[in-house]
């Protein structure tokens, strides 16, 4: 490995003080003058010899990790929320030229900070050196000057810069067109839904909304891949190899890995680090290899705790960086890689998550002969079951990989892949497009319809005419025809029918009985009419929706049908029959001709009258003619009247009817039907957008007119 630039390849490091007691030289000043500064030990560990260069050491020849029960051992403290001492001084014996890409530490102090003011670095104090990792290995302190403290925070930063020296944009740098849409489409869909469906329901769609938005305001030439595995896997070793220097913690002590350690394979990273949660003592850059920065450029690897850790902490730190990372590599052991923990809670559930997911097979080193085949085809099978697309003849999936790194077997393969993925520059958008598929898809029961649904025009005659029903419009249209024809015969009937009709109302009158209550029955019966009409045109219109939008159906009319039935009752008084019916043209013909005969008959009745009396001539002829035309040509009259009035009573009463109906149907529609509509309007509109976050042109079986 190259020497870091700027470092003194003849000079020695300095030995370094494993003992809390030994002081940092707080005076002296930064830069190159300091790392001639030398640190008096009280303990030292063997110095490297001049000859030796400060060059990167492999994990492979670095020195037995110190241990907790080595008492010059400087311990990581396990709460990474709680102050800690400043990092390696080890660091600061390395000159670095400001020109050179990995001179990132004095660039990352912010202006005004303690450190600059006293001329330390930003990870110096007068106190004990601990350099905040979770392992350190002592060799000779030559290892420590290859990695580098990325330190910094997003406080410490003006911006975010594109390649070409151009201010980023903030989300359309990381996502595309579609995804974009989508979000838009995703965040309508919260919006309209709010009132309608249980917070607890869109609480994932409102968080993936949240974390697109924080992503999109970060860089998008970073990669953000985490390292996960269960314990003993092997996950630590494969984070070493691929940052080519001892950064992560390994042993037999479990569990080894507490907090996530990130490794940057460029500058800038600090955002996206505080993203993540990870404190600065935990960020790390791989020594200056002008090869491997090529390769992984923009990668952020990051080394998560044992997800089936035994301490309940570890666990919860695995599952909020899984939920902000761009990719996961998950790393399995020929032992554990059938581990239904792994499987049911975490590769099953991300199965859509699979472009932006590796599953690697570690320590295929202990596999003999064809087994390593044996278990990568075993493994691929459970990944299918899991419903995990793998990668494989062109297809976009999961790639799957066998390596070993403790040989390096597969390594550089698995190097070269990741590169390509970061090459890219997608993994941020497809794993936020994988979130919101994931979210259409929990959300489908609440917004895809089973079937065509709304208020079909059968459905609308059928509720107006159990509200005619309800309102007696068939009954009244047959009184208004009743009332037509009594006001004709009344018109055009015979005189002396009337005088009869007068003497039996007088001499006979009719005794109206009422039962009690009966009118109360009536109205309740109507009532009854009224509210099953309503359930009945409710569970049509929510038949087929999803449950809380036919709950929301349901009760808009309910609501709309409390004031329903007497709304019904003023509408059969204002729009009943009218006491005058109207009388058509031929009524005063009728009765003049009807008139015609009364008088003759009075002529020819008075003219006999007076012959028998010897009044008059005798002249039988004229008046018996006359009296017969009026006795004949009278009841004539009044039959060809009530012929006559058929026709016109009916159609009179068909109007009053009629009118009743619309009467009945435009209250129902104002006071049901059109919240009802309404609230299959803005399901619509909710569909419409479900199926825009769904990415795909689906119609939209609807009748809401």
């Amino acid at each position: 490995m190259p020497p870091v630039p700027g470092a003194s390849a003849a000079s020695a490091p300095p030995a370094v003080s494993t003992t809390p007691s030994a002081p940092a030289a707080s005076g002296a000043p930064a830069g190159p003058a300091s790392a001639e500064a030398p640190i008096t030990p009280t303990a030292p560990i063997a110095p490297a010899t001049p000859e030796a260069p400060a060059v990167g050491i492999t994990p492979a020849d670095s020195a037995v990790p110190i241990t907790p029960e080595d008492p010059g051992a400087p311990l990581a403290p396990e709460d990474p929320e709680l102050p800690t001492t400043p990092d390696d001084p080890a660091a600061s014996s390395v000159s670095f030229d400001p020109s050179a890409p990995s001179a990132a530490v004095a660039s990352s102090v912010p202006s005004g900070s303690p450190g600059e003011a006293s001329g330390q670095l930003p990870n110096q104090s007068e106190g004990v050196w601990d350099d905040g990792l979770i392992a350190r290995r002592a060799a000779g302190g030559a290892q420590e000057d290859d990695v580098v403290d990325l330190g910094g925070s997003a406080s410490a930063l003006t911006g975010s810069v594109a390649p070409d020296g151009e201010p980023r944009t903030g989300r359309e740098s990381v996502y595309d067109a579609p995804l974009r849409d989508r979000l838009d489409a995703l965040r309508e869909l919260v919006g309209l839904s709010r009132t309608r469906v249980e917070s607890g329901t869109l609480a994932e769609a409102g968080r993936v909304l949240d974390e697109a938005s924080a992503r999109g305001r970060l860089s998008g030439r970073h990669t953000v891949v985490a390292l996960a595995g269960a314990t003993g896997s092997g996950k630590s070793s494969l984070f070493n190899a691929l940052a080519g220097v001892t950064i992560s913690d390994t042993g037999a002590r479990r569990p080894t890995t507490s907090f996530p350690v990130a490794c940057s394979w460029s500058d800038d990273a600090a955002p996206l680090l505080d993203r993540l949660g990870i404190p600065a003592r935990l960020r790390r850059r791989p020594p200056h290899n002008a090869e491997a920065e090529a390769q992984l450029s923009g990668l952020i690897l990051v080394d998560l705790p044992d997800h089936d850790s035994a301490a309940v902490a570890h666990r919860e730190q695995v599952d909020r960086v899984l939920a902000l990372v761009d990719a996961v590599i998950w790393v399995v052991d020929p032992e554990k890689y059938a581990d239904a923990v792994l499987h049911d809670r975490y590769l099953r559930p991300m199965a859509g998550h699979a472009e932006v997911m590796f599953i690697v097979l570690n320590q295929v080193d202990r596999l003999p002969g064809e087994a390593a085949d044996q278990v990568l085809d075993d493994l691929r099978r459970l990944l299918d079951e899991d419903g995990v697309a793998l990668g494989e003849h062109g297809e976009p999936g999961a790639t799957v990989l066998a390596v070993s790194a403790a040989t390096g077997r597969g390594i550089g393969e698995l190097r070269g892949t990741i590169g390509q993925f970061v090459a890219r520059r997608g993994a941020a958008g497809r794993r936020i497009a994988a979130d919101v598929s994931a979210v259409a898809s929990g959300l489908r029961p609440v917004y895809a319809a089973g079937r065509q649904y709304g208020l079909s025009e059968e459905a609308r005659e059928e509720f107006a005419d159990r509200l005619a029903e309800a309102i007696g419009a068939t009954a009244a249209g047959v009184a208004a025809e009743r009332a037509w024809r009594r006001n004709a015969s009344k018109a055009c009937g015979s005189p002396w029918l009337r005088l009869w009709r007068r003497y039996e109302s007088w001499r006979f009158p009719r005794i109206r009985r009422s039962a009690p209550g009966a009118s109360a029955a009536e109205e309740a019966t109507a009532r009854q009419r009224v509210e099953q009409a309503v359930r009945t045109v409710a569970e049509q219109a929510a038949a087929g929706l999803p449950a809380p939008w036919a709950q929301a159906v349901r009760e808009a009319a309910v609501r709309g049908a409390r004031g329903l039935p007497r709304a019904l009752d003023e509408l059969a008084v204002t729009a009943g029959v009218s006491d005058k019916p109207p009388r058509p043209g031929w009524w005063p013909v009728a009765v003049l001709t009807q008139a015609a005969m009364t008088l003759m008959q009075i002529v020819g009745g008075l003219w006999l009258s007076g012959q028998i009396l010897g009044l008059c001539p005798p002249n039988l002829g004229v008046p018996v003619m006359l009296m017969s035309i009026g006795v004949v040509g009278g009841p004539l009259v009044d039959w060809a009247c009530r012929v006559a009035a058929r026709g016109p009573a009916r159609r009179y009463g068909l109007e009053a009817e009629r009118r009743l109906r619309e009467a009945a149907a435009g209250c129902g529609r104002a006071r049901v039907l059109d919240p009802v509509s309404g609230e299959l309007l803005r399901y619509a509109e909710v569909r419409e957008q479900y199926v825009r976050v769904l990415g795909t042109a689906q119609p939209t079986a609807a009748r809401v007119g």
